[in-house]
């Protein structure tokens, strides 16, 4: 199940709950906060292996572009030994291999960078969004054993 869709549900049965008069503590099912907790306990897991899956493609796809730079390389190599007799050819080879080798980098580093950059915001969000469950599921808590708290106080009086 989706996190957020868990949030949204989370958030819901907060609204639902019956407020507590000359307060800001509310009544919440205990059953359907503590069911909502679970699925979430579940969920964030998914969550993580969906961002390490991330990482998994980012280094896939860094391996796809290094072996490819390679093959590029190799390419670039044998053509210019092929044409290392002509004078003039052997210019423009080396000429084109450096460019190769060059734009090659180039991808390399631009897939390492926007591999990276998705990763981080990915893994960013992430962080926030339990950030934001944690501080939910403890003002839940929060409330829960003010409220216990105040019935016990009012069943001593």
């Amino acid at each position: 199940m989706d996190i957020l869709h868990l949030v949204d549900r989370l958030e819901e049965l907060f609204n639902e709950s019956r407020p507590l008069p000359f307060s800001h503590s509310v009544i919440v099912n205990e059953d359907r906060m503590l069911d909502l907790i679970d699925q979430m306990r579940v969920s964030i897991p998914e969550e993580i292996k969906k961002a390490q899956q991330l990482l998994a493609q980012r280094d896939r796809i860094l391996a796809q572009a290094q072996e490819e730079a390679n093959r590029t390389l190799a390419l670039a190599r044998e053509k210019s030994e092929a044409l290392a007799s002509r004078d003039s050819i052997v210019l423009e080879a080396k000429a084109r291999a450096e460019q190769i080798i060059a734009q090659a980098h180039q991808d390399v580093n631009v897939i390492m960078r926007e591999s990276d950059e998705y990763v981080l915001e990915t893994l960013t969000r992430l962080e926030a969004e339990m950030e934001r469950l944690l501080s939910q599921a403890r003002n839940g808590i929060r409330a829960i054993q003010s409220e216990r708290q105040m019935q016990e106080t009012a069943k001593e009086e």
